[in-house]
């Protein structure tokens, strides 16, 4: 998929709202997405501070400040990228599929298993940024600024994604009354259960380098729009 991407030459765009000067558009703006995601990986979002990933990089702290307006904003940035990035993915697994029922275990699988790196995009770590969702990402819309950002379009990109796999529920069975809902869950809690994984293994049946995840989740998924 990687090199499919590669070769169509495809670029992630992200909405103008979510920074200040666009980091893909300089050698900077790519260094700063890239150690960005590193350090938070690394201490974790709230220890991460622009005065850290400035002396990271030996740049000052006002550079990183051109191109987002706090970590808040980074954040937000970061994780359209990734669902920017899973919608591409989605259309590129799901193209030229006819059944509608196949289309959505490859969407499924694709939204459950693990990330690897597309090697595409040079200046971003897709299984550096992947944990980073899995972890941190809750933090982008649990907050008092949520219902403002949204009407500005900073979870645009998360939406679609849940829309594009909502369409193809309605497809299977057009009279499921709930299907944001089914695939928002399966999306969010995948994430639960890797994180679970790999911290509180007491809370899941995943077992390492197992397709648990995947199998519950479409089983779950098909079990709801047969009845």
């Amino acid at each position: 998929m990687a090199n499919l991407m590669h070769n169509l030459n495809i670029q992630i765009e992200i909405d103008s709202e979510l920074y200040s000067k666009n980091p893909d558009s300089s050698a900077l703006g790519r260094k700063i997405i890239n150690n960005s995601i590193e350090l938070i990986y690394e201490i974790g979002f709230d220890a991460f501070t622009f005065k850290k990933l400035g002396t990271l990089i030996s740049s000052p702290e006002s550079s990183i400040y051109r191109y987002f307006d706090n970590k808040h904003s980074l954040l937000l940035y970061l994780t359209s990228w990734y669902w920017t990035w899973t919608e591409y993915q989605l259309a590129f697994v799901t193209t030229n599929i006819v059944s509608p029922q196949e289309r959505l275990k490859r969407s499924i699988k694709m939204l459950t298993k693990s990330v690897v790196e597309d090697t595409a995009v040079s200046f971003v770590n897709e299984v550096l940024l992947s944990e980073i969702i899995f972890s941190e990402s809750i933090k982008a819309y649990h907050t008092k600024s949520v219902d403002e950002e949204n009407k500005k379009g900073c979870f645009r990109a998360y939406k679609r994604v849940v829309q594009r796999v909502s369409d193809n529920v309605l497809e299977i069975n057009p009279e499921f009354l709930y299907p944001h809902m089914l695939v928002s869950t399966v999306i969010e809690g995948s994430h639960h259960q890797k994180y679970f994984s790999e911290h509180l293994p007491a809370l899941t049946d995943v077992k390492k380098n197992d397709n648990s995840i995947t199998n519950f989740y479409t089983e779950m998924v098909f079990n709801f729009l047969e009845k």
